[in-house]
């Protein structure tokens, strides 16, 4: 492998045709997606384009302090958008950001110990939101769940309760099945690499020259870190987040 790909404005333009393709099965369907299909590539456009260009200020810096506050940034963001799913509770965003906070410090200092990766602004900022947005999604699907769990199963858990059990233990089968719900998409993609996809960065570094072999042995690395911070996120979230579906007198709100 010599080189990269190279894209230029003729080639991405050309490959722009593509989004007729959706809007011609929106139209001839009249699923009415038109509008939102031509907004959402439109933003797509200026959002890629702004953070390429700042991707590259931002790598040139090889500032710590900075890499460090943008990964903050991105840990809250995430936390904000994952909080969503907490609903009425106000401690989801807290709990989010401590979650998804644990989770990548723990992943990334276990990478950066065994010299995986550096802690340069171009390796950390793409690893780094790796992590962050596969936890988020973990933990949306973990809230979902535990508020579904605790409106279906409430009078599991008020028999427990009634019986003397404690909030943990009356919680215990609702807090294993959102950790299970939060982890199985990361588990269930582990299956099916290589076989019935090739992931994104294993391509990306393909195209951008690497061997096959190498590109895997990076793909590996992810794969192993995307399932660490799913798995420590998923526990931490859903062991803080339970204690919210009951009161001061331990009854359920």
């Amino acid at each position: 492998m010599n080189g990269g790909v190279n894209m230029d404005i003729y080639s991405l333009l050309m490959s722009s045709v593509l989004v007729l393709i959706s809007l011609l099965f929106s139209y001839s369907q009249k699923l009415k997606l038109e509008k939102e299909t031509i907004i959402g590539v439109i933003r797509a456009v200026i959002q890629l384009s702004v953070v390429g260009y700042l991707l590259n200020y931002i790598f040139g810096l090889k500032n710590p302090l900075f890499t460090s506050f943008l990964l903050i940034f991105m840990i809250f963001n995430a936390s904000y958008n994952s909080a969503k799913r907490s609903k009425k509770f106000k401690n989801g965003l807290w709990i989010s950001f401590i979650s998804i906070s644990i989770g990548t410090v723990i992943t990334l200092s276990i990478l950066l110990f065994s010299k995986a990766i550096k802690y340069e602004p171009y390796q950390i900022i793409p690893v780094g939101g790796m992590i962050i947005s596969n936890a988020m999604v973990a933990l949306g699907l973990c809230f979902n769940q535990m508020n579904s769990n605790f409106k279906n199963k409430r009078e599991e858990v008020e028999t427990k309760l009634s019986l003397g059990a404690d909030i943990l233990p009356s919680s215990m089968e609702i807090i294993r099945s959102s950790i299970k719900t939060g982890m199985l998409p990361t588990i269930d993609s582990m299956k099916t690499l290589g076989i019935v996809s090739l992931p994104g960065m294993m391509t990306g570094l393909i195209l951008a020259g690497t061997s096959p072999v190498n590109a895997v042995r990076y793909q590996i690395m992810v794969t192993f870190m995307l399932l660490s911070t799913t798995s420590i996120a998923s526990f931490i979230a859903c062991y803080l987040y339970y204690t919210a579906f009951f009161n001061e007198k331990k009854q359920l709100i």
